[in-house]
């Protein structure tokens, strides 16, 4: 209700929506930290994109579903950049933006695919440019493969890359022939 109020400052009460439990609460596993959210929309040609989520971390969930209200409540927030490219790029996917496209088409090269032309493809090629992404950022941070911790989490990321290039008829490595193309679009702004 204290969100709603506080939206209603600044947005016709046409332009909010309330909903349930099942759209607007966020958690990351069956137990952990969790919370109530406010989701935020462009209204775009082909209809709504969410481009930023708050997250009102009030609650542990317990093994049984107890929710324990947390002892320092927090707020996570993401926008993502891609998001915001999508909007303004006026895409309806943040794949058909100028931040997806070239890695794309690189995947597109050495697979022998071309995006855009089998849906059962595409969503491979998505997987292997996102996770290749996270890969290389990662990398980049300082995390390697491991089996602890973060590095078990990148371990998984670049498995399931590897694996939907599989799909696609790849028979040698190629999240590597990846890392030129992703420092050409990002290195200026992630040295």
């Amino acid at each position: 209700r204290e969100a709603y109020d506080l939206w209603r400052r600044y947005l016709p009460a046409e332009r909010i929506r309330e909903y349930g439990v099942e759209d607007n609460f966020w958690q990351m596993g069956d137990t952990g930290p969790c919370g109530r959210c406010s989701e935020i929309y462009y209204d775009g040609e082909d209809g709504p994109i969410e481009i930023w989520n708050n997250v009102f971390m009030e609650f542990e969930r317990s093994a049984d579903g107890t929710l324990t209200p947390l002892p320092a409540p927090s707020i996570d927030t993401g926008m993502g950049l891609e998001r915001v490219c999508a909007v303004l790029q006026g895409t309806a996917s943040n794949y058909d933006t100028d931040l997806f496209q070239p890695l794309l088409a690189a995947i597109g090269r050495l697979t022998r695919h071309r995006y855009g032309s089998d849906p059962v493809a595409d969503v491979s090629m998505r997987v292997i440019a996102d996770h290749m992404r996270a890969t290389t950022f990662l990398i980049a941070d300082g995390v390697l493969p491991s089996n602890e911790w973060r590095g078990y989490v990148l371990r998984k990321i670049m498995r399931r890359a590897m694996r939907h290039g599989k799909k696609l008829g790849a028979t040698e490595p190629l999240l590597h022939a990846l890392v030129d193309v992703l420092v050409a679009e990002m290195g200026d702004a992630y040295p």
